[in-house]
């Protein structure tokens, strides 16, 4: 190439414009994501800088679309646990715990009664290390099957009167430990609700917050 038209030529860096607006989360119940995008303001030429990533995506959570009667929320939900000697259903623990103090509570409520109580068992399928460090969370092993209770004390009225993250039965949901940091893990729901006079909800494992 002469040198001549060598001179005549310049790089063109690629220009993009700002970002746009994030979109809203592509969920309504669960985890999903967002979405932003810019445009190209100048193409590159004659081997200038190519054009950065015009699309940029977030994690975001969604929860004013979930539902009882939908399966896939459900399945996205996570459970949070606490052990099952704080079970009031049990006995009435007086003592001064910050975790009984955490339990979700409802008013009084026609609706809300002990007839609604019900219990679920599910086969702990991964488990982080830190559940072994607290003996309420022993139970807590890969391949163990564990009971979780639904309380009066955690009955959602927006989940239509059940706990928060049972899940489905034969799927995979997550669980996480409220007072033991970074313990948390996975399992798969099985019986359901159990029969409220069992072994499973006489001496439940754990119990929903």
């Amino acid at each position: 190439m002469p040198r001549a038209f060598c001179k005549l030529l310049s790089f063109t860096d690629c220009v993009v414009s700002g970002w746009g607006e994030w979109s809203e989360c592509d969920t309504t119940c669960g985890s999903g994501s967002m979405v932003r995008s810019r445009r190209v303001v100048q193409a590159p030429a004659h081997g200038g800088h190519h054009c950065p990533s015009l699309v940029q995506r977030r994690a975001c959570q969604a929860h004013h679309g979930c539902t009882a009667d939908s399966d896939v929320p459900l399945r996205e939900e996570s459970a949070m646990i606490l052990p099952g000697g704080l079970s009031v259903s049990r006995h009435s623990n007086e003592t001064v715990d910050i975790r009984k103090n955490l339990r979700l509570r409802n008013p009084d409520d026609p609706e809300s009664n002990s007839h609604r109580e019900y219990c679920v068992q599910y086969e702990v399928t991964k488990v982080s290390k830190a559940c072994h460090t607290d003996s309420d969370y022993k139970s807590l092993r890969e391949g163990n099957t564990v009971c979780v209770m639904c309380e009066t004390a955690a009955l959602r009225r927006d989940l239509k009167w059940r706990c928060a993250g049972h899940g489905l039965a034969g799927h995979t949901t997550r669980f996480y430990a409220l007072v033991v940091p970074h313990c948390h893990g996975k399992w798969v729901r099985g019986i359901d609700n159990p029969d409220k006079k069992s072994d499973c909800c006489t001496n439940p494992d754990f119990i929903f917050v």
